[in-house]
């Protein structure tokens, strides 16, 4: 994975949230996180070329999701909403 395939995904604000449309921990989050208001932009590894790479430099070679991308280019791997909330300073 080169660096410029991860930039596209660091958000500058809010969080990304690798996903794929399978998987319900990823609709639990979304739906929590819309709860809260926190903005995210949702990409499904199984349709977005190169994003299986990005999760999977993030978690050992497993393509694991949901994983987030924090405004500072750090990821959590399918985190609890205090963990989401806490690492954007809500």
């Amino acid at each position: 994975m080169s660096e410029s395939a991860l930039n596209e995904y660091i958000p500058a604000t809010g969080v990304t949230m690798f996903t794929t449309t399978w998987c319900g921990y990823c609709r639990n989050l979304k739906r929590m996180m819309e709860a809260e208001g926190i903005q995210y932009r949702e990409v499904n590894i199984e349709e977005t070329p190169g994003t299986a790479e990005i999760v999977e430099s993030f978690n050992g070679g497993n393509q694991t999701v949901p994983t987030l991308i924090f405004p500072d280019g750090s990821a959590a791997t399918n985190p609890l909403i205090d963990e989401v909330r806490s690492r954007l300073g809500a």
